[in-house]
């Protein structure tokens, strides 16, 4: 069984954020997901990991996990042309997602397919960055066990 593997799942990402409450039944809080795409964006992250897996693999040891989350620019920081802006930001550094929030939805999308539970997420390397050219949205994983 190999110690790594990587895969991209394609989607537009989707940060998860705190829960809140939806309603109350026999005055308990029913809570769910505070934005409605982080659902969606789990399955698509669960589906790719669960294809694109090895066969057997499955970690029960800790996990390093590097993610790269790719945006599509904003149509204002192209010209008329369809040639980025010279002044369009090289970084990706608007509110599009904060980081720990779009890999908090990656950590429980994984939950179960790659790793037992999150907890087993030792290390993690993890950048946002502007789609280049034609690239598509989505997030570039990698997952390697960490002997102990």
């Amino acid at each position: 069984m190999p110690n790594s593997y990587s895969f991209f799942a394609a989607g537009k990402p989707a940060p998860q954020g705190s829960k809140k409450v939806h309603r109350y039944v026999k005055g308990r809080a029913i809570l769910g997901e505070s934005s409605a795409a982080v659902n969606p964006w789990r399955a698509v992250i669960s589906i790719s990991a669960h294809k694109l897996q090895p066969a057997q693999w499955h970690a029960t040891l800790p996990v390093s996990l590097t993610l790269t989350f790719v945006f599509a620019r904003p149509k204002s920081h192209f010209r008329a042309n369809g040639n980025l802006k010279g002044n369009a930001p090289q970084h990706c550094v608007t509110r599009i997602g904060d980081l720990d929030k779009l890999c908090r939805a990656v950590f429980d999308a994984l939950t179960g397919i790659a790793y037992d539970d999150d907890s087993q997420v030792f290390s993690l390397q993890a950048e946002r960055r502007y789609a280049v050219g034609n690239e598509p949205q989505g997030v570039h994983i990698t997952i390697t066990t960490i002997d102990v």
